[in-house]
């Protein structure tokens, strides 16, 4: 019997043994990766259109609830960046209410895709689908953050890439010198600070220094945006700068307040709606999570449950959101930091959640500190290394053609429109030309009889043909149409078909076609070396023996026996 596809991460921790090593390394691991997950986490809302809380709420409900759940012993969930090109104008249409009911309804599909066990489906995303629409990503992030980091004054925000683009050009007179210099003062400290102090992650310098530039500069008269001025929170009826230093509470996502302010009406239209980028955000959670598991595999031996994982992934964006969360899924960056710092078990990316609880409750008015410009180079940086220019540029030199096609199409689908979009035409490119391919893997050429000593001296009434490569729709027509080909003088036509290992029910129908007409002229038709399934699929479609003319032989003795007794038979009616 079949475990259910829940808490494997666990099953594989206990089957392992833990022991007091082991909660040291997760410890230290939770601890590191809760510092670097708490600006990430903030910057990453703030990008998609809603208060930096929301991302620390995210981590706080749904990393550990997946942590728990899912099915590999190392990922840490969270905010992602691969996500903002698809919340973002969900934020906007929608508001907050949308975007949690658009998350609630990704971990329904996630759940379902999990249960119905699909995980192992992902896989089969092509490499170049993925790069392209990840390096695109990349871009529009990028793009996105040049109104902070520069401190732009923007006249609209516009919801496709080229008129954000257009808006962004046209602002840049609108510049603040502040901003400016604490943006490029982080990105400074991003480049330069892994290759001095590797062992500390570089970001918390790079937003520590900008948070002390920002300070210099205000006190020196220049001002410049912070988190503080930005957003504000109520409480008993007084605003105060900055993120609330309290849990969240329970609320339904259609409690809260859409983008036009008024309360969010749930209704089966609303739905239908959201379901198309419900469905965009479970496939890339999906194969995002998914991935980030193969790589904590790859880096410690281990092996996940894929569809353990989609289930954890789908229950954390479905509780989530009725606590403030926003969607989560795993992130590379931060799991691979988590395995490097010694975790031994999903404990680590619990405590990691804890960490940042303790920053809600006791850090959350240092935050208002923070400059925009700072977390928008954070961005920046991350952009920079989620689209891995240096790789792409590599694939485009060395990858075929069409691979190249296929990742240029997503990458500029992904920037220009979306990446609903991008993906579903990358994978129906893909697919056509992995079509393309298998098709011309497949011929039929005649054979030379004489190769093949049972044959070689059978009369010129009978001729040999071998069919090699997988008959289906995009090939069977091609292959087939050589069995016609012959004088009025052929009597016998023996098929070696030992090397088909696959045929479709367009081929079926094909040799259908050919079997009737070899009937009409009284002709014999021999399959030689059919495997026992390819024999099954003919025989289930009614290509059987039938009037004496149509037979399966395992071996050229065989087939040379058959086409002598339907040539002796032939010419006793002659």
């Amino acid at each position: 019997m079949q475990r259910p596809p829940l808490f494997a991460a666990w099953r594989q921790t206990l089957h392992a043994g833990y022991s007091l090593n082991a909660l040291r390394g997760d410890l230290a691991a939770g601890l590191t990766v809760g510092i670097i997950a708490i600006p990430l986490a903030m910057a990453l809302a703030i990008a998609i259109g809603v208060a930096p809380q929301y991302g620390l709420y995210t981590v706080l409900v749904a990393a550990p609830l997946i942590a728990l759940t899912g099915g590999s012993r190392f990922n840490v969930s969270g905010p992602t960046a691969a996500f903002v090109v698809i919340l973002l104008p969900i934020t906007q249409q929608y508001g907050l209410a949308g975007l949690l009911l658009c998350s609630m309804l990704a971990g329904l599909i996630l759940i379902a895709l999990g249960l119905a066990r699909c995980g192992r489906l992902i896989e089969f995303v092509p490499y170049p689908v993925t790069l392209g629409f990840t390096a695109g990503i990349g871009v529009v992030i990028a793009t996105l953050q040049l109104k902070d980091l520069l401190g732009l004054t923007l006249s609209s925000q516009p919801l496709h890439y080229v008129e954000q683009l257009q808006v962004l050009l046209s602002a840049l007179p609108s510049a603040h010198m502040g901003d400016a210099l604490v943006g490029a003062i982080s990105l400074a400290v991003l480049l330069i600070w892994p290759r001095w102090v590797p062992k500390v992650p570089g970001h918390l310098a790079a937003l520590a220094v900008g948070t002390l530039a920002g300070l210099t500069l205000e006190y020196l008269g220049i001002p410049l945006a912070t988190l503080g001025e930005r957003f504000s929170y109520s409480l008993d009826g007084v605003t105060h700068a900055g993120i609330p230093p309290f849990l969240p509470s329970f609320a339904w996502p259609w409690q809260l307040p859409a983008a036009d302010g008024q309360p969010l009406r749930l209704s089966f239209e609303l739905i239908r709606q959201l379901l198309a980028p419900a469905f965009a955000i479970a496939m890339l959670g999906a194969i995002e999570s998914l991935l980030c598991a193969v790589v904590a595999d790859g880096m410690t031996g281990s092996k996940h449950d894929p569809n353990a994982e989609l289930i954890g992934q789908g229950l954390g964006n479905l509780i989530a959101p009725l606590f403030g969360g926003i969607t989560a899924t795993a992130a590379i960056a931060r799991s691979a930091a988590n395995v490097r710092a010694g975790a031994f078990s999903p404990l680590a990316a619990i405590i990691h959640a804890g960490v940042v609880l303790v920053a809600i409750l006791l850090l959350a008015p240092l935050f208002s500190y923070l400059p925009m410009a700072a977390l928008a180079a954070l961005l920046l940086m991350v952009a920079w290394n989620m689209s891995e220019p240096a790789h792409v540029l590599h694939t485009l030199r060395i990858a075929p053609r069409s691979d190249v096609l296929v990742l240029l199409t997503c990458l500029i689908l992904t920037v220009l429109f979306d990446m609903v979009l991008a993906v579903g035409v990358g994978l129906l490119l893909a697919c056509a030309l992995f079509i393309k391919r298998m098709s011309e893997l497949t011929d039929t050429e005649a054979v030379n009889k004489d190769q093949h000593h049972a044959l070689k001296d059978l009369p010129e009434q009978v001729l040999m043909y071998a069919i090699r490569g997988p008959l289906f729709f995009a090939a069977a027509e091609k292959a087939l149409s050589t069995l016609r080909r012959f004088s009025p003088e052929v009597k016998v036509v023996i098929v070696d078909i030992s090397a088909v290992p696959l045929l479709d029910l367009t081929a079926l129908a094909a040799l259908d076609n050919v079997l009737r007409d070899y009937r009409k002229q009284q002709m014999g038709l021999i399959f030689l070396g059919s495997s026992p399934g390819v024999r099954r699929k003919l025989r289930r479609a009614h290509i059987k023996r039938e009037d004496g003319l149509l037979a399966y032989v395992n071996n050229h003795q065989q087939a040379r026996a058959k086409a002598l007794r339907w040539l002796s038979a032939a010419s006793t009616q002659d």
